[in-house]
Formats: C-alpha cells, sequence, structure tokens
C-alpha cells in the first residue's frame, strides 16, 4: 500500500475531505481526531491493515507518520 493509499484511508477513517492530512502533522492539531476516531482506527487497522492496535499504541501515536508507520 502506498503513503497515499495510506493516507486516503486514514482521512476515510477520520471523515475527513481528501488531502487534508499529511505525514508530518502532529495529531494534537487535528480536531477530528478524537475518541470516536480512535476507536475507529481500532477496527480500520483490523480489518483493512490485519493489525491488532491497542489504547497504549494509540497514546504513543504523535504523528500521522507515526500511524502510517505502524501500517506497515
Amino acid at each position: 500500500m502506498t503513503t497515499e493509499e495510506k493516507l486516503s484511508l486514514l482521512e476515510n477513517t477520520f471523515e475527513l475531505d481528501n488531502g487534508q492530512l499529511k505525514s508530518e502533522m502532529e495529531l494534537s492539531e487535528i480536531a477530528e481526531y478524537d475518541s470516536m476516531a480512535k476507536l475507529a482506527l481500532i477496527v480500520m487497522m483490523d480489518e483493512e491493515c490485519g493489525k491488532k492496535l491497542t489504547g497504549e499504541q494509540i497514546r504513543e501515536f504523535k504523528t500521522v507518520q507515526d500511524i502510517l508507520d505502524f501500517m506497515d
């Protein structure tokens, strides 16, 4: 999966318009990155990437790039 595809998947998960996310963005700057988005992220990681994501791992994410790296 390319970086662009991953970003698009995250944008869909967070209900953002295409092109809004950049890998260098701080998650704290994204208003839509709330508790519901984090739950959606857990589901998306399981369904799309086959990865289990824990609350502890989510707390360690600081940037969009951190999430992209986990998706690999």
